[in-house]
């Protein structure tokens, strides 16, 4: 006889793997036990050796759909008798702390809305049924073992008939931590000035929405702010008191047949649609698109997401809205509100009702955002439904530590340990102090779920003025770790070489805004990198940004700076004032200070940002020169572009300059105005002036590759969201023989440049 102490880290916890190893030790006569201890699970079995090698090989093939098992420890012992009369599931210990994590938060499976749906079941219409298989994780939990009385759940005993379920090994609910019924599970109520009596409180938000109102939310992960999205009313009015313009607002439909009414939808795109994982998915709007205009206003492509709660299938059940608007509810630039009396006092005037419940999230967590370039599926927000599943960084190494906290915009943090990188949900803009405080409370919750007491190093971005740096600093001094800077861009790209398993590549990195290692702002830049190390071998022209962050919410002072090089001051003022005036909001007046500060140099900073480019393409032809959202200059003009057949070309020029290529931005931005003088579709020349910048980008990587003999060229930075470009980039790099890889499981934005630290701390200190 033998015994085999087993250690399963992984997603193993709170995913149904307990009630699989008793069932499967059942099944193979086997005796032991299985419990929780620490981040891993802990399993004794004894019997014969050829039935515990069944054991474990059926351990990994048969193990619950949502969990993943990232490293299995087996020690045999041969034993004369055996210890155990039976198999039993032990209470949960602390002792032993693995490298696992929390699983994400994923949808509700069809057998818990089987019985949502039943009118015959004891759970009929309520909308917090969960089971092993389904429901929250990580947004309920407080800290690990992962039990029910450490997380949200605890307020809530069970009653009886959920007590018989959570303890019968064979019942999909055995342990199911965020399990309950309406007897003992949390509540619903409707708040407007204060409770209002209503027997269905899901049923009377319905109708509050079909009469145009607009409704507070609280969800699963954080609360979303809703209206019906054909009603062009409810929309605008709830953009009016938001205070966001255009901002393109997500929206959830019931199913696939109501997404078909108005957007394209891909067999890839329907599959994610429908996964458990359930992000939003950006899709192209259909010729027959019947949303209110103001939902996506300028783009030819909306966010769609399918129900993933209770919640959501209950309210869908009493309307005929074919989709509802479900954006954040938070104030711009703040966190989402979870918590009840935040969320009445802070949307005080935006919401006319309150549809609420009583369990408390722990963890907020924003939607995750994905769109198809080509077929292939990239993130634009990894949150929930992924977050904060880890990445295996074990190839690279598994002894250092680290915290990794970003950039400022968009931002997400790491902790690696023992090779596994756990990146955060969404964090957002940390220059916003609110959200800076929701950035240290979800460091300081993620290092304690994941066990990491002890630091070897603190990772920030290479500006100096990030609050991210600051905390950094902060953090290094507390725990006596090492600092590590890292540039924005170099970050970037280790995360797309991670994503592809490759050693060295030409990257492509283009954004909006990086702090560069000579101090000015880098944006376009074509990076040699190698293991832990970069040169910069090529970069958009550097073009000089009059008022510095001006520049980028008002594009239209690209444009003046960069015509500026080829017109004299009253040139630039008839060209301005007679075409652009309305895009400076203290008009002519203004169109001069910008003048003498590029002809004096007072508050001029230099940028190679491919962002401020698209930005100053999008003013030149009226698209957009007024930024009211991060990227949306560029965004419409991406949309303009697709509606293009792409009859128009425009050369480019790629030079030599101080040891790096250079692509004439200036040159690309002339033709433009040259073909809008010549009277051609906008469209056409959106097309073409994207494609420009697009292929010289590549073509300043092909000759960075034929100089330095790699074959691999990637393509990372917040730019590469855009279709268009990444694929002319792509197909210009392959006609060219070398191959183009992108990001597939990591975010092309800022959201991975915490991922991107991660990596080179374990280059550098593994």
């Amino acid at each position: 006889m033998y015994r085999a102490h087993i250690i399963v880290e992984g997603i193993v916890q709170g995913v149904g793997f307990r009630p699989s190893v008793y069932r499967l030790a059942d099944e193979t006569g086997l005796t032991g036990y299985v419990r929780n201890i620490g981040n891993a699970v802990e399993i004794v079995v004894e019997g014969e050796r050829s039935r515990l090698d069944e054991f474990i090989a059926r351990l990994k093939t048969e193990k619950p759909p949502i969990s993943r098992i990232s490293n299995v420890n087996v020690d045999f012992e041969r034993i004369g008798k055996l210890s155990f009369h039976d198999f039993s599931i032990k209470e949960s210990s602390s002792e032993f702390s693995g490298t696992s994590v929390i699983p994400a938060d994923v949808a509700t499976c069809d057998l818990c809305l089987g019985e949502i749906m039943d009118e015959d079941n004891r759970r009929h219409l309520y909308p917090f049924t969960a089971c092993t298989d389904c429901g929250p994780r990580f947004t309920v939990i407080e800290s690990v073992p992962y039990d029910r009385e450490r997380t949200s759940m605890r307020e809530f005993p069970l009653c009886e008939s959920c007590m018989e379920e959570y303890l019968n090994p064979l019942d999909r609910r055995y342990h199911a931590e965020a399990t309950c019924c309406p007897e003992c599970g949390p509540e619903l109520f409707l708040y407007r000035e204060k409770v209002m009596e209503t027997d269905d409180p899901i049923m009377r938000a319905a109708e509050l929405l079909d009469m145009g109102k607009i409704i507070a939310f609280k969800g699963i992960g954080g609360t979303h702010l809703v209206c019906r999205a054909d009603d062009d009313d409810a929309v605008m009015e709830l953009r009016s008191r938001l205070g966001r313009p255009g901002q393109p607002f997500a929206c959830m439909s019931p199913d696939l047949e109501s997404i078909r009414r108005y957007a394209v939808v891909s067999e890839r795109e329907e599959k994610v649609l429908k996964s458990r994982r359930r992000p939003i998915v950006v899709l192209n709007k259909s010729r027959d698109y019947c949303l209110a205009p103001s939902v996506a206003p300028g783009l030819h492509n909306i966010g769609v997401m399918l129900p993933y709660s209770g919640l959501h299938h209950v309210l869908f059940r009493y309307t005929d809205a074919p989709a509802y608007v479900m954006t954040s509810a938070n104030r711009p630039g703040d966190p989402m509100l979870v918590r009840n009396r935040d969320i009445i006092e802070g949307l005080d005037g935006i919401a006319d009702y309150f549809l609420l419940h009583n369990r408390r999230i722990v963890n907020r967590c924003d939607d995750s955002v994905v769109r198809f370039r080509g077929g292939e599926m990239a993130f634009i927000r990894r949150s929930r439904g992924y977050a904060p599943e880890p990445y295996d960084l074990t190839g690279i190494s598994g002894d250092v530590s680290a915290l990794c906290l970003g950039p400022e915009l968009d931002v997400t943090f790491s902790v690696l340990r023992k090779g596994q990188c756990y990146v955060s949900q969404h964090i957002g803009n940390t220059s916003r102090y609110d959200t800076f405080l929701f950035l240290k409370e979800a460091v300081e919750h993620l290092m304690n779920i994941t066990g990491t007491d002890e630091l070897d190093v603190v990772a920030c971005d290479l500006h100096p003025r990030f609050l991210t740096t600051g905390y950094a600093e902060e953090m290094a001094e507390e725990l006596s770790a090492e600092i590590l800077r890292v540039q924005h861009h170099h970050a970037h790209s280790l995360a797309l070489m991670f994503d592809n398993m490759v050693d060295e590549c030409i990257c492509i990195a283009a954004d909006g805004v990086g702090y560069g290692d000579d101090g000015t702002s880098w944006g376009g830049e074509i990076l040699h990198c190698t293991g832990p190390e970069y040169r910069r071998v090529g970069s958009l022209m550097p073009q000089k940004m009059p008022g510095g962050d001006l520049a980028t919410r008002y594009p239209a002072r690209m444009l003046l700076s960069i015509l500026g090089e080829y017109h004299d001051a009253e040139e630039l003022r008839e060209i301005f004032t007679g075409r652009y005036i309305h895009y400076f909001p203290h008009g002519e007046r203004e169109i001069d200070t910008v003048i003498k500060q590029l002809e004096s140099g007072l508050n001029v900073s230099l940028s190679t940002s491919t962002g401020r480019v698209l930005d100053a393409i999008s003013a030149a032809l009226n698209i957009c020169g007024r930024r009211t959202y991060e990227g949306e200059c560029a965004m419409k003009l991406e949309s303009a572009a697709f509606a293009a057949r792409g009859r128009l070309k425009i050369p480019f020029e790629v030079k030599r300059s101080k040891g790096r290529y250079i692509l004439n931005t200036s040159g690309i931005l002339l033709q433009v105005m040259d073909l809008l003088e010549r009277g051609e579709d906008v469209n056409e020349i959106a097309y073409a002036g994207q494609r420009a910048v697009a292929e010289g980008l590549a073509e300043m990587a092909v000759l960075a590759a034929a100089d330095t003999g790699v074959e691999c060229i990637g393509g990372t930075g917040g730019v590469f969201y855009n279709e268009a470009i990444s694929l002319a980039v792509k197909d210009y790099i392959n006609r060219e023989g070398y191959g183009f890889i992108q990001h597939r499981n990591s975010c092309a934005g800022d959201g991975s440049v915490s991922l991107g630290q991660a990596v080179l701390a374990s280059l550098k200190h593994g």
